[in-house]
């Protein structure tokens, strides 16, 4: 089994009011595994669409995934689909409904019980995995050696059923191979220039190596992916790539194996014991989520604040009237008053600001959007540094700064 093909169904997906984060996750789980996801369709919740997707899915490849379009009613037309197109009938399950019955008791809700008994119906030949966090089973049909899983489509539920029941069903049925990923983070260098400066690194990897080349922000994530049956040998192997790789970026590297770089940032803070802390303004506490979303960030996060009207700034953060009267609350100077007034407040070895106009109109001082500063103060040094991004809507800039905020401090503190 090497090809995969997703589905993801429902009416809410196409119309772009939910955004589908189940497709990017199971294509990354079944990657660890190796398993290629080579197409993903977004379907409409009817009987014929599903049934003609699920057609085309089982000529591409060897295993299908649909998640969404099940639900308690009589009207779900995926298990319908799923019926038809395999030839079989819809019957209750005892286990599953035993399950389902379980599942409402602990919660309470046996006055809902009938009302969500048919979701325990199920195609008759189908193998059925039970979900721990939600009332819809995991349903798998096989035909001609190709196996279709269906899924319901509330990511929190998607995500136990993938890691915890289908990805080891699927070790264990299949002789798969093993897949070994390194990330090289690599800051300062343009793509273009990247892939010259180690194409005869790339042309010389082992047959079982795979690159791709991942910008995110002004970084690029090299990511190297091995395969074979020998895990233990892969990770020497992709060590020994990575020490040829080294040389050839030098301090342009600024990790060798984490993926994000909140994460980098977690264990240099960690291993050098420092504390760290935010001033926020433009990125509305963006910086402060993406330094706490690691687990241990207590440790080194001493606390945040969104200073987000220039009173608070004024007021809270010290930053001087003046200095606001003369440079505007959009400024260097202010970046710079605010990261130092976070240091203090929070007593902290480093302390990172921003200021800036997230958009979509001009700042209160008359400052064009998507213009910001940003102040990253290490013990009693301080490099404040300028932006403009006007072409990023109002999420994607909070962002993007936040991602560059945290690589400047990861820069600065590796080249130390």
């Amino acid at each position: 089994m090497e090809k995969a093909v997703l589905i993801t169904i429902g009416d809410e997906i196409l119309s772009g009011n939910t955004v589908d984060t189940n497709s990017n996750f199971i294509a990354t789980e079944l990657k660890n595994i190796g398993i290629q996801v080579t197409r993903i369709f977004t379907i409409s919740d009817e009987i014929d669409t599903i049934k003609d997707t699920l057609k085309t899915a089982f000529e591409l490849g060897e295993l299908i995934i649909t998640t969404g379009g099940l639900g308690p009613t009589r009207d779900d037309k995926t298990k319908k689909a799923l019926a038809e197109f395999f030839n079989d009938e819809i019957v209750l399950d005892e286990v599953t409904f035993n399950h389902l019955k379980k599942y409402m008791e602990k919660r309470g809700r046996l006055d809902i019980l009938e009302r969500n008994k048919e979701q325990a119906f199920v195609p008759s030949r189908s193998l059925v995995f039970q979900n721990h966090f939600g009332t819809a089973p995991c349903m798998m049909m096989e035909q001609n050696g190709k196996l279709c899983f269906s899924l319901p489509g509330v990511p929190y539920e998607v995500k136990p059923l993938i890691k915890h029941q289908i990805v080891p069903y699927l070790q264990e049925k299949f002789s798969l191979n093993y897949i070994h990923t390194r990330i090289v983070s690599v800051v300062g260098i343009p793509e273009s220039i990247l892939a010259d400066t180690i194409e005869d690194w790339e042309l010389a990897l082992p047959g079982n190596f795979a690159l791709s080349y991942l910008p995110v922000g002004t970084r690029v994530k090299l990511r190297l992916t091995a395969s074979g049956d020998n895990e233990e040998a892969l990770k020497l192997q992709a060590e020994d790539e990575v020490q040829k790789l080294l040389p050839l970026l030098g301090d342009k590297v600024i990790a060798v194996s984490e993926d994000k770089i909140e994460k980098i940032l977690a264990e240099i803070l960690t291993e050098r014991k420092l504390t760290i802390s935010t001033a926020e303004s433009c990125t509305g506490g963006e910086l402060a989520k993406m330094i706490t979303s690691n687990p241990g960030s207590s440790a080194y996060f001493m606390g945040g604040m969104v200073a987000y009207a220039t009173e608070k700034k004024i007021d809270i953060l010290k930053v001087s009237r003046a200095t606001v009267e003369q440079f505007t609350v959009v400024s260097e100077q202010v970046a710079a008053e605010m990261a130092e007034g976070c240091q203090k407040l929070f007593d902290t070895d480093i302390s990172l600001s921003t200021t800036g106009v997230a958009g979509p109109g001009r700042g209160e001082d008359g400052k064009e959007v998507g213009t910001v500063f940003y102040t990253i103060r290490i013990k009693d040094q301080e490099v404040t540094s300028k932006l403009y991004l006007p072409h990023l809507e109002r999420l994607d800039f909070m962002d993007f700064v936040s991602q560059k905020v945290i690589q400047d401090v990861v820069s600065l503190l590796i080249n130390a």
